[in-house]
């Protein structure tokens, strides 16, 4: 029997990438799931490049996927009223919420010159400001149950260093580094863990995004993506969404481990 069988944990962008690398290797641990995703959203501003993202349809599959005691929901996380009856539809189907992972996340690339306000916007919303909501959340539900949780949130190595035509992203994902420390602070006290998992180089579609913002001239996707790879990782091999989701349930099982921000990363960042 696993020592996290029958926990709840609620994973936003669980429908893909890390979010479903992560929800996948909670239902084999016998974790009682909720996944979330948003199936249509206000800004074509997301590696998708279209407002219909089919986050949720994506949930549902991996929900199906798991089986067992695994639902989807259709939610926006930085919309409060959307976040707070995700929560509430989650307590309602199993009493309870431990673990909380925020991966809902959206990125596009784009020179500052050229970069909407909009744009602007949208990237810190998701990334950003949905951290705020979905923690904020989390807490209050923790708090009402008294007796701590676990919350993971999903920032990047380039919450740590720049990288151009990502500044708008480079900015969410600082924050998302920051909010969680000093949060983890706050609850501290009250066995409420607050962690970051700072990814490196993970095959989904953001970098597919990537691969063709930052493609030289002559280069297909995936002659871009090597390139990054054997330059930027130290190791010269991507990291997996199952890397980041060994890491994710190691966060959840340890209780003195709070406010980091750990790279998994192949040794590219300090």
């Amino acid at each position: 029997m696993s020592d996290v069988e029958g926990k709840v944990a609620l994973v936003t962008g669980g429908g893909t990438g890390i979010g479903k690398g992560i929800a996948l290797l909670f239902g084999r641990q016998g974790m009682r799931l909720a996944l979330n995703g948003l199936e249509h959203a206000w800004s074509a501003d997301n590696q998708y490049e279209t407002a219909h993202i089919g986050g949720y349809s994506a949930a549902q599959a991996v929900a199906e996927e798991i089986g067992g005691d695994a639902f989807a929901i259709d939610a926006d996380v930085a919309d409060e009223a959307a976040v707070e009856a995700m929560f509430a539809q989650t307590v309602e189907r199993f009493g309870r919420v431990d673990v909380v992972v925020n991966a809902a996340g959206v990125i596009t690339a784009r020179p500052i010159a050229e970069m909407s306000e909009t744009e602007w916007d949208n990237i810190m919303d998701v990334n950003a400001k949905g951290t705020f909501l979905v923690n904020k959340a989390a807490v209050i539900q923790m708090r009402a149950q008294g007796d701590g949780g676990r919350i993971v949130n999903i920032s990047s190595v380039a919450g740590k260093f720049g990288t151009a035509t990502l500044t708008h992203y480079c900015a969410s994902k600082f924050a998302v580094i920051g909010f969680s420390n000093a949060l983890a602070k706050e609850v501290a006290r009250e066995g409420i863990t607050v962690n970051c998992i700072c990814p490196g180089i993970v095959g989904t579609q953001m970098w597919t995004l990537l691969n063709d913002a930052f493609g030289e001239p002559g280069e297909t996707p995936e002659q871009t993506y090597a390139r990054f790879i054997e330059g930027y990782i130290p190791q010269g091999v991507p990291q997996t969404e199952e890397d980041m989701a060994e890491l994710a349930l190691y966060l959840v099982r340890a209780p003195h481990v709070t406010g980091q921000a750990i790279n998994l990363d192949g040794g590219a960042a300090l």
